[in-house]
């Protein structure tokens, strides 16, 4: 058994390192054109088969409460970037689908942030050592029972 303040501690950085990293990434982020948390719906919409995805499901990939990702999305499909459609198979819900515009969009910001984010990794972490954090942080997200939290992957 783990020591409780060892794992309290490790929390703690673990918790801290995420929120600069994530402050760093969004003051550095490469675009005007969309912002850092629209970029993260256009990221996971792209990633989607068709890339469309229902908003509920959107809404446990994103770092954002419901009622601000259903005012992202509308932002976004405003400006042509997403198709937002009411659910056949249940009129309550709505499937949001990434256009080709957006895609274009999201493909172009990429290039740029994925060197932001190389820059800020690969000048703190040798490849082995990534390879290890990606392991460690998948051992956290899937937890002890091996499977991923409920709004995660299936096992």
């Amino acid at each position: 058994m783990t020591d409780r303040a060892a794992a309290v501690s490790a929390w703690e950085s673990l918790f801290r390192a995420q929120v600069a990293i994530m402050r760093s990434l969004a003051s550095d982020f490469p675009s005007r054109e969309i912002s850092f948390n629209e970029y993260d719906v256009l990221f996971n919409l792209s990633r989607e088969p068709d890339r469309r995805i229902r908003l509920r499901d959107l809404n446990q990939h994103v770092l954002l409460t419901q009622p601000s990702v259903s005012r992202l999305i509308d932002r976004l499909a405003s400006r042509g970037y997403i198709h937002k459609v009411t659910d056949p198979n249940d009129g309550r819900g709505a499937i949001v689908e990434l256009t080709d515009s957006g895609y274009a969009l999201f493909r172009s910001v990429a290039v740029d942030h994925m060197g932001s984010i190389s820059a800020r990794f690969g000048d703190a972490l040798s490849n082995e050592e990534l390879e290890q954090l990606t392991a460690l942080c998948d051992r956290l997200r899937i937890g002890p029972a091996g499977c991923p939290p409920p709004e995660d992957l299936p096992c």
